[in-house]
């Protein structure tokens, strides 16, 4: 059965800190999505942001950004007297640095307000701290505080080899794993009423996990033996990919490489777990830059573009094996988008996973017929664009006049020549044979260069702020797909 889904992050959620929360908005929005006839809510990842404030880049694969937080369901669960005033309600991008530095003193007091209630002492709350990635996770970043905020490979040499068991935290550093573990839990609890609600709306969370995991992150910290170290903890070689049609340089990306042998010994233990517990978290789990289960760009760290490289086999069908066979019933995504050698499709094809196809990837203007068609199977998902690249009003308003006219001259041989360019390049995309058609909101409300969302190779703001202000022009936009839905 053909599903229809929309991107939308849920950093970009309408709210009254300047950041998308976990609270009202989100629910809304699962309205909203269900009135509209979508049944996949597409989100980036939730982790906490590191460098650049990249969701891809994050402090750890398992835990979630206290910014989603929602302070009205703190103030509903009696653990705020009274909330802030509104903060940034009105803006179009997220300050991240200013909402981090609203909203920390309040979860402070949330959670001093929770300890005072004896809500640490529930058994419920115990069995979530005597997690062992809740236990890592926390404990590296009160160390981290406690270090300055710089990446764990310059801390202390007893702290960044506290995993080895070398010391206990003391007083002052247990009370800040506290508090991390206290907003891990409500993070997880607020989220997964949010995934529950979605589900009996009909909807499945569609959840991103990226490839590697970044340096600085608990992943790294409490496991060093996963990926290829020197002794002072600094990759000897890093992740990217080679020069394509984002960069003319590659892009670099900083993640240390694995180290796949050390990782066989241990029955790959590090996916399963990181694997399995997204299956917890979402419905189905997107895999960013799914080609490197085949081969991965192996960088040495000392170059400073991705220009010299060279591509490394992974075993992926080895670690796809134990993956399916022990989590069966788990829905895995492809990211498979970019210059790829067959084997990556083979090895795709092999376990049945969905693939990617992008319109604006596929509308050439310059051959002679526009596109040969963005969907040859049923087993894909077709998207009018990603994260990673404009908006598709963006990349429609900066074709030439001629390659416009080409555009809509192919739209209207396919039977879509009537309405606006971005009501029939939205129609076409819902009616592609594909599987799943998945839209980006800012392409369904018609945004520009506003909308855009990152540039590969390219760090820091303005990069992943898009933010929605409120849900009134959503609301309209979102009622006219049930339209281009009977269409297809």
């Amino acid at each position: 059965m053909k599903e229809a889904g929309i991107l939308m992050p849920v950093s970009a959620l309408p709210s009254r800190t300047g950041v998308g929360e976990l609270g009202a908005a989100a629910y809304q929005w699962i309205d909203l999505m269900h009135e509209a006839g979508i049944t996949i809510w597409q989100i980036l990842p939730l982790n906490p942001l590191g460098y650049g404030n990249s969701p891809y880049q994050p402090y750890s694969s398992y835990a979630g950004d206290e910014l989603y937080i929602s302070l009205e369901l703190l103030a509903e669960a009696g653990l705020l007297k009274e909330l802030p005033e509104p903060f940034r309600t009105e803006e179009k991008r997220v300050d991240y640095e200013a909402v981090r530095a609203f909203k920390q003193p309040v979860l402070r007091t949330a959670y001093q307000s929770f300890k005072e209630k004896k809500q640490d002492e529930d058994p419920e709350y115990q069995a979530f701290a005597a997690l062992d990635w809740v236990k890592t996770y926390t404990a590296f970043r009160a160390l981290k505080k406690a270090n300055g905020g710089v990446c764990w490979n310059e801390w202390k040499a007893e702290d960044q080899n506290f995993p080895e068991g070398e010391r206990e935290l003391t007083g002052e550093e247990q009370e800040e794993a506290g508090f991390h573990t206290f907003l891990q839990y409500i993070f997880y609890c607020q989220w997964m009423k949010v995934k529950t609600a979605a589900n009996e709306k009909g909807i499945r969370i569609m959840g991103d996990v990226p490839f590697y995991v970044g340096l600085d992150s608990a992943d790294v910290w409490g496991g060093k033996d996963n990926f290829l170290l020197d002794t002072d903890g600094r990759p000897i070689f890093i992740a990217g990919v080679p020069p394509d049609y984002f960069s003319a340089t590659g892009q670099r990306w900083g993640n240390p490489i694995y180290d796949w042998e050390h990782m066989k010994e241990s029955g790959y233990q590090f996916w399963m777990d990181r694997i399995g517990y997204s299956g917890k978290l979402f419905d189905i789990v997107r895999i960013d830059h799914f080609r490197a289960f085949d081969t991965f760009w192996k960088i040495p760290s000392s170059c400073p573009t991705a220009i010299e490289g060279e591509w490394i086999e992974a075993p992926g069908y080895e670690v796809l094996d134990l993956l399916t066979e022990s989590f069966p019933k788990m829905e895995l995504v492809a990211e498979d988008l970019g210059e790829l050698r067959p084997e990556v499709m083979t090895l795709k094809k092999h376990y049945h996973l969905k693939g990617m196809k992008i319109l604006v990837f596929a509308i050439e203007t310059w051959r002679k017929r526009a596109c040969d068609g963005i969907a040859d199977e049923k087993n894909m998902i077709i998207y009018t664009g990603t994260h990673d690249n404009d908006t598709l009003m963006e990349w429609y308003q900066n074709l030439t006049k001629a390659a416009k006219r080409k555009v809509r001259r192919f739209l209207r041989t396919e039977g879509f020549g009537t309405g606006s360019v971005k009501e029939r390049l939205l129609g076409y995309t819902f009616a592609s044979p594909a599987e799943y058609a998945i839209v980006p909101l800012q392409d369904i409300l018609g945004l520009g260069r506003e909308g855009h969302m990152n540039t590969p190779g390219t760090v820091g703001s303005p990069n992943w702020e898009w933010h929605l202000p409120d849900f009134g022009r959503a609301e309209k936009e979102m009622k006219h797909l049930r339209h281009l839905f009977r269409r297809s």
